[in-house]
């Protein structure tokens, strides 16, 4: 059974950055595609980033486009992705969660000071 860890968020001043991860563990003997999602306070889950099993493609939302990029180590057939976010402000406040394979991750919280 594939499990889904995120790691790296954390409070952060408006402008700053914030680098994300999220690493696969079990059932993990091929690469697959990724995707990071974020739900903000009293809002529904919404689509992120995405990036497939190669890490050659990629698709990122037009709300976050050129300020947050995904990627991903496929060493030793590892799946981990990465979502560096840049330029943040208050209203990218948010709990940030991988999804892969049907899964989810349990989310790590990104909270932007003004």
């Amino acid at each position: 059974q594939v499990q889904l860890v995120e790691s790296g968020g954390g409070l952060v001043q408006a402008g700053g950055s914030l680098r994300l991860s999220c690493a696969a563990s079990g059932g993990t003997s091929s690469n697959f595609g990724m995707n990071w999602f974020r739900q903000a306070p009293g809002k529904g889950r919404e689509f992120v980033a995405s990036i497939n099993s190669s890490g050659d493609s990629t698709v990122v939302a037009d709300s976050v486009k050129g300020r947050f990029t995904i990627s991903r180590d496929n060493a030793n057939a590892k799946n981990t992705v990465y979502l560096q976010m840049s330029s943040l402000v208050p209203e990218r406040t948010a709990g940030y969660y991988c999804r892969a394979k049907g899964l989810w991750g349990r989310g790590t919280q990104g909270t932007v000071s003004s």
